[in-house]
């Protein structure tokens, strides 16, 4: 599986309204807190993979982001290289996982060293079928994305399309994407 995601960097406010009067979807909001790792046989930056523990809730009303991740639940997730030249697009692997401080363990034991904690505030939406996100990102701040997933590489093409044209009916621009990750954001 491939994920097609463009993601560039906006305000909450203007996005929310523009979803808002199209029409779109409202989901749940989530914290994330994304423990990523450091490999002992390559180096994950030079490759271009990340390797991350990942512990999500649902914030409910009146609650803050610390007390939802309480009763996070837990993925270990793993993303290859970029495959396109044009948007964030790479393989990924998910599953989950009982205990995300017991994976981490885990992943300490086989010489895996934590790299970065990335812990983000998600609002998820649907607009034609496409998974828009607003990202309220600790020490970096706000930030859309618009993402897609398909099966094979051939798709990739017009998948990252029309992820460019629902930007643009949110009235951002598809040129500010952003490619790098909130991760590498925040180590430089």
């Amino acid at each position: 599986m491939y994920e097609v995601e463009v993601k560039v960097e906006a305000t909450h406010e203007r996005v929310r309204r523009e979803l808002n009067e199209r029409g779109a979807g409202a989901g749940e909001t989530v914290v994330q807190e994304d423990t990523y790792f450091d490999a002992p046989h390559r180096d994950f930056a030079e490759t271009d993979e990340a390797l991350r523990v990942r512990e999500q809730a649902t914030v409910r009303e009146g609650e803050s982001p610390s007390e939802a991740l309480d009763g996070a639940d837990s993925r270990v997730t793993y993303k290859g290289p970029l495959v396109d030249d044009e948007s964030k697009t790479r393989e990924e692997h998910e599953t989950s996982v009982e205990s995300g401080a017991e994976m981490r363990a885990v992943l300490d034991g086989l010489g895996f060293a934590e790299a970065a904690r990335v812990r983000k505030v998600r609002s998820y939406y649907t607009l034609e079928g496409v998974t828009v996100t607003l990202d309220d990102v600790r020490d970096l701040g706000e930030y859309v994305e618009v993402e897609l997933e398909v099966e094979s590489e051939p798709e990739i093409s017009d998948a990252r399309e029309r992820a460019y044209g629902v930007l643009r009916d949110l009235g951002l621009d598809p040129n500010d994407q952003i490619r790098t990750s909130y991760l590498g954001l925040l180590l430089e």
